[in-house]
């Protein structure tokens, strides 16, 4: 246990400069402590005036410091002291000496208190009885807790799904404004505050629809900013937790969490042209090569090893009949013996075959080594053929985003994020990485910056189109492709498969608000019980139906060029190639 004592001896017009510099270092030793109570004695009002109000400018005198001040003045000559007094935890001790008799009184400020009961007392203490308690308040009260006298306070709010939604009611407000109201989950949870905190609430939205994010000249836009300027109580959000917005505004405990996805508008159904390449995996490809080359590596050993030892008997073409069954072309020829490839592919023609074919003496290798390699091509190409038929009938739906690589790394696509937001101000805030590219990419023109309301009609115009994806929070997305989905009754969007910068999500308060611990225990208690995920949960109607469209679909109908045109194109590569080597043996056997 520590203590610090501070005396101020100035008179006149420099105490409020003496005031705040020992503020400022009574500051220093709050921060390094744990558990602080702090004791103003002064009869002077203008110093406890000055005092109080630089202690909740410098937030010196935070909730969890308790605050007594002892002064021989009577509450009524203390009024001027209410509006901070009745913000901080803070309790008035009033002496008073008769004769040899002392006592004092304890009275607590109320906050949102009536004119004439802004004081409570709470206590009283003298050499006779001691500490007696008046009424049902203890010493120090929660008294934001529920509040005594039923307060209206302001609340910021702006439409974010599907948390908050903004439902125009038509016509103009005392200010001019249209009118408006907020439903949605966080409305839910805010009345369950108002009735357990005995407050009511008006709604402001902020003017430029932003949430806020800090500007280059210190300040604040949007929610954050009315909160900072005391224009508003509360923000309703739930609102992204980042250090810069935490310099001017303080957080609830977390109501959920979120990450950002991409959006993008699926495409049309389209031919694979690479699709006669699927019906076998790129390994068996490879096998089909090796066994291809050991084959024919095979009997050009043996061919060589049997015109060693039988001298005359020239086996030059069994090289070339492996490839010839391979690829269906016609008759290949064994010594005195023809065989149709195409017939030998069915079980049947290969053991008549086997049967009927006279092989000279001491050339039974190659009709052994053929045989083998006819049983392995006939397994392999009807494989082949019957998975054809099949992929011939799907169609593939690109989906060409699923990383802010994809899209990055495209430059005719345009992103759309939400205007000054906390996943703005911490990409600004970077010098190097992924998101460093992305800012860098809106500065060179490739983002387009919207109000959250904005968000469905910039899905249903330029993310339909394909070149535009969004940036938005996961549970936002599932909303918007909910209700295309029942607008439409059809998947025309996807969600990127991976998710990226998650963010806590929080209501704020402003700066050093007796408010936001008060709020922290009900809103602990309404997620922990999991009320506010089922709330959110009704909020997304058809959040499912889109989730896992596939990518793929079949489709019956005639094989058209769109389907085969690659398989042409191959075929007519061959014969210009087959032409130019031909044009190049002429040349050469002319050279010779």
């Amino acid at each position: 246990m520590g203590v610090g004592l501070f005396q101020a001896t100035s008179n006149g017009s420099d105490i409020d400069s003496h005031l705040s510099r020992i503020i400022e270092e009574a500051k220093k030793l709050r921060e390094l402590s744990w558990c602080v109570s702090v004791v103003v004695v002064s009869d002077d009002p203008v110093a406890l005036l000055t005092f109080s109000e630089r202690s909740l400018e410098s937030q010196f005198i935070v909730w969890s410091t308790r605050l007594l001040v002892v002064t021989h003045l009577r509450p009524g000559e203390l009024s001027r002291l209410h509006e901070s007094l009745s913000k901080m935890n803070a309790m008035v001790m009033t002496l008073r000496h008769e004769q040899k008799h002392t006592s004092c009184s304890f009275y607590v400020h109320m906050p949102y208190s009536p004119a004439g009961e802004e004081t409570v007392q709470v206590a009283s203490w003298d050499s006779a009885h001691g500490l007696v308690l008046r009424g049902h308040l203890p010493v120090f009260p929660e008294k934001y807790s529920r509040l005594r006298h039923r307060a209206e306070i302001v609340v910021a709010a702006e439409e974010y799904p599907p948390h908050a939604f903004v439902l125009l009611l038509g016509g103009l407000d005392g200010r001019g404004q249209p009118r408006f109201t907020i439903t949605g989950p966080m409305v839910k949870l805010l009345d369950i505050l108002a009735t357990s905190m005995n407050f009511t609430y008006t709604y402001v939205r902020p003017p430029d629809g932003a949430w806020g994010a800090k500007q280059p000249d210190g300040s604040f836009s949007g929610m954050v900013g009315m909160l900072s300027r005391k224009e508003a109580d509360i923000g309703l959000g739930p609102f992204g937790v980042s250090a810069s917005r935490a310099e001017v505004v303080d957080y609830t405990g977390f109501i959920v969490i979120d990450y950002a996805r991409i959006i993008g508008g699926r495409g049309r159904a389209e031919v694979d042209p690479w699709g006669f390449l699927l019906p076998l995996a790129p390994k068996v490809w490879l096998g089909v090569a090796a066994m291809t080359a050991l084959a024919m590596a095979t009997a050009a050993v043996l061919t060589g090893l049997s015109e060693r030892f039988s001298p005359g008997r020239r086996s030059a073409g069994l090289c070339f009949s492996v490839v010839r069954v391979l690829l269906f072309q016609g008759e290949c020829e064994l010594p005195h013996v023809y065989v149709n490839t195409e017939s030998a592919f069915a079980m049947k023609a290969e053991l008549n075959y086997a049967q009927d074919a006279k092989v000279p003496p001491g050339r039974r290798w190659e009709r052994v080594l053929l045989a083998g390699w006819m049983i392995v091509t006939l397994v392999t190409v009807k494989s082949y053929a019957g998975n054809l038929m099949s992929l011939l009938a799907v169609r593939h739906i690109p989906q060409p985003y699923q990383s802010v690589r994809d899209v990055l790394d495209d430059p005719a696509c345009t992103m759309i994020w939400e205007t000054n937001n906390a996943y703005i101000q911490y990409m600004n805030s970077l010098t190097s990485g992924t998101f460093y590219e992305v800012a860098e990419a809106g500065r060179n023109g490739r983002i387009i910056y919207r109000r959250s309301t904005d968000f469905m009609e910039a899905v249903d115009t330029l993310v339909r189109k394909g070149d535009h994806v969004l940036m938005v929070e996961d549970l936002t997305a599932r909303v918007f492709l909910g209700k295309d989905v029942s607008s439409s009754g059809r998947c025309d969007f996807y969600l990127s498969r991976d998710v990226f910068l998650p963010f806590i999500f929080a209501m704020t308060g402003q700066k050093n608000s007796p408010f936001v611990p008060a709020l922290n225990r009900r809103i602990r208690a309404v997620t922990e019980s999991g009320l506010y995920n089922h709330w959110m949960q009704g909020a997304i109607p058809n959040s499912t139906t889109c989730a896992n469209a596939p990518s793929k679909i079949t489709v019956h109908t005639t094989l058209g060029l769109s389907n085969l045109w690659l398989m042409f194109a191959i075929l007519l590569g061959g014969h210009v190639i087959s032409v130019i080597v031909l044009l190049l043996e002429i040349f050469w056997n002319k050279m010779k």
